[in-house]
């Protein structure tokens, strides 16, 4: 199972504390690998390895995986609606549109993924880190995170619309393009984000921290949110 670790919270500009999200070191048991096949809709996985599988086009809505590492698998177009993953390792898995709509993430780390598309709206994502590579267009409209890092990770264009994020860190890497729209924040760094690109939704920003050097990098989009026109005396 997981342990779950502590963190203390650091100071912003004004000294206010800016809590960090409690991490999980995913500590997997003796596993035994997959038998092949396909996954099955409510399947329930507990201690399996699944290595370099393809499982593109299938559909296991409400499948569980627990105590699982998921390497080098493929999930082009996979159906996993309401997934569970939990303590679990998902290493350099690759996939385009890949459905997760109303998935639960907990305890998970998620080490250089390729992935483009992805629907994890309305899901449910606790204790989890995203390490490393990049994720294109990733929608988690009305989802809740709490406690996620995203470490040296690149998202283009994610969607974060509607969303409740509470402790949660973007640690180096890219945000290009986001779109923040409605979305509720508390204890949210994004200090560490480089570029931090806005496409909409700036005003969901509020809760967040952000560095000197990004609020004057983001001074045109607040002032286009705002209805503010620059122009020169």
């Amino acid at each position: 199972m997981a342990r779950r670790s502590g963190a203390d919270g650091e100071r912003g500009e004004r000294g206010e504390v800016v809590r960090a999200p409690r991490r999980s070191a995913v500590t997997l048991p003796a596993l035994r690998g997959f038998g092949g096949g396909s996954l099955e809709p409510e399947g329930d996985y507990d201690g399996v390895e699944f290595t370099d599988a393809d499982f593109g086009g299938q559909r296991a809505p409400g499948a569980r995986f627990l105590d699982c590492a998921l390497r080098r698998c493929v999930f082009d177009e996979s159906a996993l609606g309401g997934a569970r993953f939990i303590d679990s390792l998902l290493a350099e898995v690759r996939g385009v549109g890949t459905e997760l709509a109303g998935a639960t993430l907990r305890d998970v780390e998620v080490h250089d993924a390729r992935l483009g598309g992805v629907q994890l709206h309305g899901a449910v994502l606790e204790r989890v880190t995203v390490r490393g590579g990049k994720i294109d267009y990733l929608n988690l409209r009305g989802a809740e995170l709490r406690d996620v890092v995203f470490e040296d990770c690149v998202l283009a264009e994610p969607d974060f619309g509607g969303a409740r994020l509470e402790r949660v860190a973007f640690l180096g890497g890219a945000l290009r393009g986001a779109d923040f729209s409605g979305a509720r924040m508390t204890d949210v760094d994004l200090r560490s984000a480089g570029p931090l690109e806005i496409a909409r939704g700036a005003t969901g920003l509020a809760g967040a921290v952000i560095s000197p050097g990004q609020l004057l990098e983001l001074a045109p989009v607040f002032a286009a949110q705002l209805g503010v026109r620059v122009a020169a005396g």
